[in-house]
């Protein structure tokens, strides 16, 4: 694979040749490759079928965890969210020891403490790491989902982007079921405050405990916002915002 600089953009097949473009800029390869046919009958391929299967499921874990947490997601996610996800959960789904090869899964990998590890603190944005950003230690009750933030000074704990003038926090509580695609998210009160010296403390209270099979997820967010003649705007679209995964039961 190689990258071209030219002063023309091309997109597309020319010979035997193919241009396209990514996020990273444009690139160039010889087309060519096995058929598709052959990968999916041909024995010699099996371990390709086995694999690509196994890949096809972790992407749709991944879908079905993205989409459980849409409300809490929208505005606190980067541009590789999708990517970086599948390639954690892959490692989740490499945990399953008990399912033969080409059909081991996510929701299995993830009822083990190994599992569990690998996607414990991710990060959905990845411009905003909530350990770079809140530097105030919590305190989290996994029968309810609470979380809660003692004495917290915002103007000192907190990492706030240049422009923010308040900053909004919240909490999430999922039970999520990869193998049946169920899921229920309960979300907490939104605690605003200004970035100032003021000492608070932040309980953030999921209105009830999810419910369900699977695991439970527990996720912490922290919006920044800026205040234009009493009204607070998202800071920059919520770039700045972190959502963190912060524990799996």
């Amino acid at each position: 694979m190689a990258k071209y600089k030219s002063l023309f953009n091309i997109e597309g097949t020319l010979g035997e040749v193919t241009f396209y473009k990514s996020k990273d800029g444009s690139y160039v390869r010889r087309k060519g490759g096995v058929s598709k046919n052959r990968i999916l009958n041909d024995p010699n391929f099996v371990r390709t079928r086995e694999n690509l299967t196994e890949f096809g499921n972790t992407a749709k874990s991944g879908k079905i965890l993205r989409r459980s947490i849409n409300s809490l997601l929208v505005d606190a996610k980067d541009s590789r969210i999708t990517s970086r996800l599948t390639k954690v959960l892959s490692k989740v789904k490499n945990e399953d020891l008990v399912s033969p090869r080409g059909q081991r899964s996510v929701a299995i990998g993830l009822t083990t403490p190994e599992g569990q590890a690998w996607l414990k603190k991710f990060d959905f944005n990845n411009r905003a790491n909530l350990d770079s950003v809140l530097m105030a230690q919590y305190s989290l009750d996994t029968s309810t989902g609470e979380i809660v933030i003692t004495d917290l000074v915002p103007n000192v704990e907190i990492s706030s982007p240049q422009g923010a003038t308040h900053v909004t926090l919240n909490a999430g509580f999922l039970n999520v079921d990869l193998s049946t695609e169920t899921a229920d998210l309960q979300l907490s009160n939104l605690v605003n405050l200004p970035i100032n010296g003021i000492q608070t403390t932040a309980t953030l209270t999921p209105t009830a405990p999810a419910t369900g099979a699977g695991q439970s997820f527990y996720f912490l967010k922290v919006a920044f916002f800026q205040e234009i003649n009493g009204i607070q705007y998202p800071l920059n679209n919520g770039a700045f915002n972190a959502l963190q995964l912060v524990e799996i039961v």
